[in-house]
């Protein structure tokens, strides 16, 4: 298993930028896709981004396409998510998430089997 560490939230007004990041440790972090996910104040756990291990293949949901970029350092057992254009819609607690597995990025959270703790990202309007 790998332990996952997220970074970099807060709040910001609509518009604003944050960037997120994740810091892993434990295993060999160059083997595990890479997830964000973020989960709003009474919804369910949404999906945000994905990374393959090498990061060359990247997934988004549609919501943040264009306006999100996630990127990883298989050096610095690092993922980071550059969220711009933020909006009131984007505040949720964000968790970044490692999986294995082969294929298509995997969307759905049961896909992956390690978790950080979250961090809050607030936008105001």
């Amino acid at each position: 298993q790998v332990q996952l560490v997220e970074s970099g939230g807060g709040l910001v007004q609509a518009g604003g930028s944050l960037r997120l990041s994740c810091a892993a440790t434990g295993h060999i972090f160059s083997q595990y896709r890479m997830g964000w996910f973020r989960q709003a104040s009474g919804k369910e756990r949404e999906f945000v981004s994905a990374i393959s291990w090498s990061g060359s293949i990247t997934d988004y949901a549609e919501s943040v396409r264009g306006r999100f970029t996630v990127s990883r350092d298989n050096a610095q057992n690092m993922v980071h998510l550059q969220m711009n254009s933020l909006k009131p819609e984007d505040t949720a607690v964000y968790y970044c998430a490692a999986g294995g597995g082969l294929g298509n990025l995997p969307r759905s959270p049961r896909e992956y089997h390690s978790w950080g703790q979250g961090t809050q990202v607030t936008v105001s309007s």
